[in-house]
């Protein structure tokens, strides 16, 4: 934990100047798989970004979505590509405002959270994950993630009164990519992961690919926001969101935002995406102080009392 803090403060006093310091925006990216992947995916697209905003656009790569939200949160990451989860830390913590969402190819908007298992093995249902726990290895995500970590956290381990961190024989936490190959090479027996990820894992090694199978799928995610920094100036932000909204209208863009991450387009965003998240939080916490026996009755009904507050003012569950 301590060499991962002087990682994320190192990397923050080596980023360039934010845009108000300078004609330009740094853009961060988080790897939800290799770095080097990400950077073939998303510099094409970045490079355009600078030709039609006029702005300098600079890259970062964070290991983990907690560097990115601290990179932001230090004025040191202008813009950046989140999951919603990460996305809501964002806008709690580092002042930032979501602007856009992504577009699937197939125009629809969101995606799906996994667990997955090796192709052969014994495990074929969440009854048998739920039944076999205590001897089974399993890869959780980024605990800023999504699709890896908030989703299955509350479908699978909260809404069946399990602590995953306790529940399996082994547990440990790694990016998308990582925890499929984990699987994939027996080295773990279930993970969580997503549809975007593995069809990216089909394209890119079909092999590993086909040792996987797919045993839970959640409800639809809301896709993926792109949040920037609430103090940029106006100037920058409509650049921004101009780039953003118009994107993907030529071939070469669609080729671009396909390679991406089966990208069509991206539409005007808000916070208000960000409520359906909020709400799984909420619900996650409300069963994790139901069930606490070292709260007294009239403390646990306070806090009862505040979190279904918190969840009406949100409105209905969507």
């Amino acid at each position: 934990m301590y060499k991962a803090l002087i990682a994320v403060q190192l990397a923050l006093v080596l980023l360039p100047l934010s845009a108000q310091e300078s004609n330009g925006i740094t853009f961060g990216i988080s790897a939800t798989e290799s770095a080097q992947a990400m950077k073939s995916d998303w510099q094409p697209v970045l490079d355009d970004m600078a030709k039609k905003t006029g702005l300098k656009v600079t890259a970062f790569f964070a290991s983990d979505y907690a560097g990115m939200i601290e990179a932001m949160r230090f004025n040191k990451v202008d813009v950046a590509w989140y999951g919603n989860k990460a996305a809501m830390e964002a806008v709690d913590r580092s002042r930032g405002e979501v602007f856009a969402k992504m577009v699937n190819a197939d125009g629809t908007e969101g995606y799906y959270s996994h667990l997955i298992v090796h192709r052969d093995s014994p495990i074929k249902s969440l009854d048998d994950v739920l039944k076999n726990g205590k001897s089974l290895s399993f890869g959780n995500g980024d605990p800023n993630s999504t699709s890896g970590f908030l989703v299955p956290g509350y479908y699978v381990f909260s809404q069946n009164g399990i602590d995953a961190k306790t529940f399996f024989k082994l547990t440990r936490s790694a990016n998308h990519e990582s925890n499929a190959l984990a699987v994939a090479n027996r080295q773990l027996d279930l993970a969580t992961n997503n549809s975007e990820s593995l069809e990216k894992l089909h394209e890119r090694q079909p092999e590993r690919f086909k040792e996987l199978r797919v045993i839970w799928t959640s409800p639809l995610i809301p896709a993926d926001p792109l949040v920037m920094r609430r103090e940029l100036p106006d100037a920058t932000k409509t650049k921004l969101r101009e780039f953003f909204y118009a994107y993907g209208a030529n071939p070469q863009e669609q080729a671009k935002l396909l390679k991406l991450n089966k990208l069509s387009a991206f539409k005007p965003s808000s916070n208000a995406q960000l409520i359906p998240i909020r709400q799984l939080e909420l619900f996650k916490l409300r069963n994790k102080f139901d069930v606490d026996a070292s709260l007294s009755p009239s403390e646990k009904l306070a806090k009862l009392a505040d979190i279904d507050r918190q969840l009406a003012a949100l409105g209905p569950a969507r």
